[in-house]
């Protein structure tokens, strides 16, 4: 299969190149598009690279006479259409309008650009283990304007919520409203699937026609996507998740774009994204990476080939490529106040560039949080793409990363019998290698997310297993994240395909049977779902003693695990009972972490145990125990 860049089959990707760059080129020299659209006076960094763009822009002679900016150099690459300018701004340059001037012969072209000044909107706070992120699909969580559902001028025209594989209307607008429903389940961190303008064609995948409605394909970087109510509805809806003490997430993806992003239609170069003979897929491998003995050709593939054929793998040893994305990044934190970012197939990236990025938000903002997805099953592995204490020959800077490991094993381990490996004993022996990190409480914890089997299904729908793996979540180090109607038993499957896990939240759409965001909307099952949720997560922030305090596990013991988290001021004990009798726990054992403490508090019933010295465990239940003396 060639890397095809548009629905037409037999059109390949350096024929349609060409003959696109060679029709603009017969034109007259103009500027149509300037990226970054704008940036801002103040900036630590005083460096900026404008992308220029139009036809013949690249044969164009740049200058530009504003107070402080200085034009430093003008690039230019194989395609004429392009000029990239590199300026660098005084730190006193005042806001206001520069012109960019290009001069061809007699022509003389010019573009107004805006440098503002900074607002004082929080942005940059980062995240730590005190929070509890939520992640939700816009498309699928709730929709406030019918009117942007659909749009006639756009290459998936197409909403429908009676098909899965197509958007359903969700918008940015539809997540503000209900924002206070987060709150009250004891949000403190809004994850979005990417909001960036995915103006993709439908693919066909199975025999259906599926969508773009996930957010992953980029087509233009300075827009979001304007059927979830563009830039200024995600404004004012960050602007809300502040003044309401949340903060956000934004979903970066680096790897790939769109088949249909807007410069891939004329791309600067041939060396704008891998390029291979054939058309070459990731191996979805990561061992090559890591593997100091692994092949070259294989460790290529892992991160060379492309993650699908209708999202174009960016070539980030590109200096040009590198500066857009990072400056991007950038640009979207001082845009759109974003407090951390989760960046989207973090492993595919080429590494080096990561640590540029990631060191590059970090200088602007200090407390920047940055956590990667790279789906591995081993610590080590894990490990190699965050802060950590392994003797690899490539040192990541990131700061945090989702914690597949524990995922798999606070599944597995809710499913397993009892055995000397199994069960209980998986989350213990995931926690006992966090030595290979720098910091594992920056790591985020899940049971579910939008790519994975949903948890109440894969735990066979038994409301203890739910209960006690969000025991486990809301109480073990880390950041913990939930996905969004896990709170209300939301399930399913991803057979036969990630739509099933993917659902509409109910009553987040005109004409819902029931509305889930309310009490009276659930069932008695899913209230009590939910008041679980909500008092563990609200006791959780509430006491940093669970949150941020030290953590000692025990081995666990006849279907028994216990732990304690604990600071200067308080202890919390959690206990779980896998086994279908009830059990006397001996305290004996833990006097370690029991010793001078008298009775205890039940964090989720209120009840108070006045003997420690044995503690009834009732069958297949969790217990968070806050002691006192």
């Amino acid at each position: 299969m060639q890397p095809y860049f548009c629905p037409m089959n037999k059109v390949r990707l350096l024929t349609l190149f060409w003959l696109l760059g060679n029709t603009l080129l017969a034109q007259t020299p103009a500027i149509q598009r300037v990226d970054p659209t704008h940036w801002w006076v103040g900036m630590k960094n005083p460096n900026l690279q404008l992308l220029v763009y139009g036809p013949n822009a690249g044969t164009l002679t740049y200058t530009v006479n504003y107070p402080g900016v200085k034009l430093v150099k003008a690039h230019t690459v194989e395609n004429k259409n392009y000029a990239f300018l590199d300026l660098t701004l005084a730190g006193n340059t005042r806001p206001g309008t520069l012109e960019i001037v290009g001069k061809n012969g007699a022509n003389v072209i010019r573009r107004k650009y805006e440098l503002k000044a900074r607002d004082n909107e929080p942005k940059g706070r980062g995240l730590s283990s005190a929070d509890f992120i939520y992640l939700l699909m816009p498309d699928r969580f709730s929709n406030a304007d019918p009117g942007n559902d659909k749009f006639a001028d756009m290459a998936d025209p197409e909403a429908d919520r009676n098909n899965p594989y197509l958007r359903h209307g969700g918008d940015l607008k539809g997540v503000e409203n209900h924002l206070d429903y987060l709150k009250e389940l004891g949000v403190t961190a809004l994850w979005m699937t990417p909001i960036i303008e995915n103006n993709q064609p439908q693919t066909n995948e199975g025999g259906a026609m599926r969508s773009a409605y996930h957010g992953y394909g980029f087509t233009d970087h300075y827009a979001v996507d304007k059927r979830l109510g563009g830039n200024e509805a995600y404004k004012a809806l960050n602007k809300k998740v502040h003044a309401m003490g949340m903060r956000v997430v934004q979903d970066a993806v680096y790897n790939h774009v769109g088949i249909n992003h807007w410069f891939l239609k004329d791309m600067p170069s041939k060396d704008w994204l891998h390029q291979w003979p054939a058309y070459t897929n990731t191996s979805y491998k990561y061992q090559p990476i890591t593997d100091p003995h692994s092949a070259a050709i294989d460790r290529k593939v892992a991160l060379d080939g492309w993650f699908v054929p209708h999202l174009p793998d960016l070539n980030q040893n590109n200096p040009f490529v590198a500066n857009y994305l990072i400056q991007h990044a950038i640009w979207s934190v001082e845009e759109f106040a974003l407090d951390a970012w989760r960046i989207d197939t973090y492993m595919y990236n080429d590494q080096p560039f990561m640590n540029r990025c990631n060191a590059a938000l970090q200088a602007e903002y200090p407390a920047m949080y940055t956590f990667g997805e790279s789906w591995v099953n081993n610590t080590v592995d894990q490990a190699y793409y965050t802060r950590n204490n392994i003797n690899f020959p490539f040192k990541s800077n990131q700061t945090g990363g989702l914690d597949f490991v524990l995922y798999s094993a606070m599944n597995a381990a809710l499913n397993d019998g009892e055995g000397w490996d199994s069960g209980a004993n998986r989350v213990q022996q995931a926690l006992a290698q966090d030595a290979v990190y720098q910091d594992p409480m920056k790591l985020v914890t899940f049971l579910d997310n939008h790519d994975t089997d949903r948890f109440l299904s894969v735990v066979g729908d038994d409301i203890n297993k739910y209960k006690m793996g969000l025991t486990w979540l809301l109480t073990t180090r880390g950041i913990p994240q939930i996905y969004y109607g896990t709170e209300i038993l939301m399930k399913n499957f991803k057979n036969p395909s990630d739509a099933e896990v993917r659902r509409d939240f109910p009553g987040g759409f005109a004409g819902d049977k029931d509305n889930k965001f309310t009490a009276s909307g659930r069932s008695k099952a899913e209230n009590e779902a939910f008041d679980f949720v909500k008092t563990l997560a609200n006791y959780r922030k509430n006491t940093p003693a669970l949150h941020s305090g030290k953590l000692t596990q025990y081995l666990p013991q006849n279907g028994t695990y216990v732990y304690f988290r604990y600071d200067a001021k308080n202890t919390v004990m959690v206990a779980t009972n896998q086994t279908d009798k009830p059990i006397a726990l001996d305290m004996a054992r833990f006097q370690e972490r029991t010793q001078g403490f008298t009775k205890a508090k039940n964090a989720l019933t209120g009840e108070v145990i006045t003997d420690l010295k044995l503690v009834n465990l009732p069958a297949k239940t969790a217990l968070v125990l806050e002691l006192q003396r």
